[in-house]
């Protein structure tokens, strides 16, 4: 697939999805929302670049505690939901604007901080985006990453992978631990924080915010059902097909 087929693909799940995005339980709320906002609290000045911003949870959070935000997007339908439900909550410190990840139409040097949240996972070619990101930062900026992680485990990460792309196919892969540290370092960013967690997904509102296509569905259930115990044990998996999967946020710095 190329980049552009690729972006294209993204635009076109996420599109009609926007506000099934923007109210979904697991996107609007979680402990890595509170430590975000924690984390950025040590900001006040800041101008913060919400890299794939989907719906806008993060921005909005970022928005609270920084002094500007740039709502960064791929699919303009989520972007005229974050325009929307920005205004309705009174901040009026967030802007937006429609592009890649792996192209930042930003000047270098120009953010204190640039964010991203359940992005990461869909972007054509992660190196690259992180190599834009330490170039849109000013020396000594911070980049923080929320994503669903991968078990690292083969056999896991390949359960995880599966399911993921089924149900989404502009899934391209959860990372982890082990792989933010060395795309952070092959970008040039030096770590300095990660913290892990976990996240329960409920199956019928995980498959509906993505419109998922009864017979992947289905498939995902089959798939499910043949996993091994181990597997079953390690992702909480329930009759009813729901799951528990990892998460990490990790931070970096680009150096002064």
């Amino acid at each position: 697939m190329t980049t552009g087929s690729h972006h294209d693909n993204v635009e076109k799940q996420f599109g009609a999805q926007a506000s099934a995005y923007l109210t979904s339980a697991v996107h609007a709320s979680g402990r890595d929302l509170q430590r975000l906002a924690e984390r950025l609290s040590a900001f006040p000045e800041a101008h913060v670049l919400d890299l794939g911003c989907g719906a806008g949870h993060a921005s909005f959070v970022a928005a609270g505690q920084v002094a500007q935000v740039t709502a960064y997007d791929l699919s303009s339908q989520m972007l005229d939901v974050v325009i929307k439900a920005a205004k309705e909550r009174g901040l009026d410190n967030v802007t937006t604007r429609q592009g890649y990840a792996e192209i930042l139409p930003f000047d270098d040097n120009s953010y204190d901080v640039v964010i991203s949240r359940y992005s990461a996972h869909h972007w054509h070619d992660v190196g690259q985006a992180l190599r834009e990101v330490k170039r849109v930062l000013k020396p000594g900026g911070t980049v923080i990453i929320m994503d669903v992680m991968s078990p690292g485990h083969p056999v896991r990460d390949i359960w995880l992978q599966t399911v993921e792309a089924l149900r989404d196919t502009s899934h391209v892969r959860n990372y982890s631990s082990g792989e933010w540290l060395t795309l952070f370092n092959d970008a040039g960013l030096t770590t300095c924080n990660l913290i892990t967690d976990r996240l329960p997904l409920e199956f019928s509102s995980w498959i509906a915010r993505m419109r998922t296509p009864q017979a992947l569905s289905n498939a995902i259930r089959l798939y499910q059902q043949s996993a091994s115990q181990q597997v079953k044990h390690y992702f909480e998996l329930t009759e009813d097909g729901s799951f528990t999967s990892d998460t990490i946020m990790a931070e970096a710095q680009k150096n002064a």
